[in-house]
């Protein structure tokens, strides 16, 4: 297996475009006195690791067109939301949507806008492999609550025949953060493992039987990394710009899927309700990645609060507009799957519906 070349990508690192480093938060401050031209025009934004690649991209590229500066922190979908909760960024990014809990610690309502598709991968580190592993739903949800403890056990060379497996014990590693990923990937364990969904459930957190907490993307990379016989779940961009080893996965059909742009557009290929709160996981698509999932940018409805003004609240939904049209152009190079023409067309009609007091911003 080729060697890992870690991204160097602090989860709390702020991603600033146009080469301007960025320490003030606007929103809270107290409405007196003019606003600096910097300020207004600056968009912080803090959330997800799951799209960071293509968020970067895009953001750089938004700049060099229109000069505006983008500010993101990419701390993980569960700081995103606080932050925005608090109200101390622009706009919150997030791989879950708000569950009720988050919904009744906001001040006001938050639509949520499709911004990208992406897969969670299995990723391991065997040493001098070179095959690429199949998995079943049952053995990652046994290898994650920790009953089956080796590589060469029974039921994973059953579906790896004529591949010699190691007699390595098996390493896992998961999300220490509250994590959308996290979310995608227990979210599917817990619609094909009964068990699964008894014992730990579904969430952005939860009390994982077995293995080594690492934050963000990074973190469980760098542990899968240092620890032969590892095993871990990472966005599908973050895995393949690391040349990190993922396996396939049977999908609901039977068929062993590879992740990768086609399958995961196959499992997006779906019906997306007008809120935009979807999940692709456990697609029923013969040839979709089952753990796959949206990301979403999340906004205040209602953009009139703090010291607001229409202009930046105007431009932070240009910015969104662009992003789910335009900016789909950067997806493929980086192993995102382009929204489906439905998803954009449910977040044009979503930005619509944001107003500045009580008018809608974009017509």
């Amino acid at each position: 297996m080729k060697s890992i070349k870690i991204i160097a990508v602090a989860v709390v690192a702020t991603i600033v475009t146009g080469g301007m480093m960025l320490t003030g938060c606007n929103g809270s401050g107290s409405g007196t006195g003019a606003k600096s031209d910097s300020t207004e025009n600056t968009i912080l934004g803090a959330g997800a690791t799951f799209p960071y690649p293509l968020y970067s991209k895009m953001f750089a590229e938004y700049n060099k067109a229109n000069g505006l500066k983008v500010n993101y922190q990419s701390i993980g979908s569960g700081g995103g939301i606080q932050q925005l909760t608090s109200k101390t960024v622009d706009f919150g990014a997030s791989d879950a949507t708000l569950n009720g809990k988050q919904d009744s610690a906001l001040s006001a309502p938050v639509v949520h806008i499709p911004a990208t598709s992406g897969a969670v991968v299995i990723t391991y580190n065997l040493p001098d492999f070179k095959d690429t592993l199949n998995f079943t739903p049952e053995i990652v949800a046994r290898i994650f609550l920790g009953e089956i403890k080796k590589w060469n056990d029974p039921k994973i060379a059953a579906v790896n025949k004529g591949v010699k497996l190691p007699a390595t014990d098996i390493q896992v590693a998961h999300r220490s953060d509250g994590s959308g990923t996290t979310n995608i990937f227990t979210t599917y364990l817990s619609k094909v493992s009964p068990e699964w969904e008894s014992k730990v459930g579904k969430g952005s957190a939860v009390n994982w039987p077995v293995g080594l907490g690492g934050k963000g993307n990074e973190g469980v990379a760098g542990s899968v990394k240092q620890t032969p016989g590892g095993i871990g779940y990472v966005e599908l961009a973050f895995a393949s710009q690391n040349n990190m080893a993922y396996g396939k996965l049977q999908n609901k059909a039977g068929n062993f899927i590879l992740p990768s742009i086609a399958s995961v557009t196959a499992a997006a290929n779906i019906e997306i309700p007008a809120d935009g709160k979807v999940s692709l996981t456990n697609t029923d698509a013969t040839d979709g990645y089952p753990i796959s999932g949206l990301s979403w940018v999340l906004i205040y409805k209602e953009q009139k609060y703090n010291d607001r003004s229409l202009d930046k609240a105007t431009k932070m939904l240009k910015l969104i507009q662009w992003m789910i049209h335009d900016g789909q152009q950067y997806s493929g190079a980086l192993n995102y799957a382009p929204l489906s023409a439905k998803a954009v067309s449910v977040g044009d009609a979503i930005l619509k519906t944001v107003t500045y007091d009580g008018k809608p911003i974009l017509q």
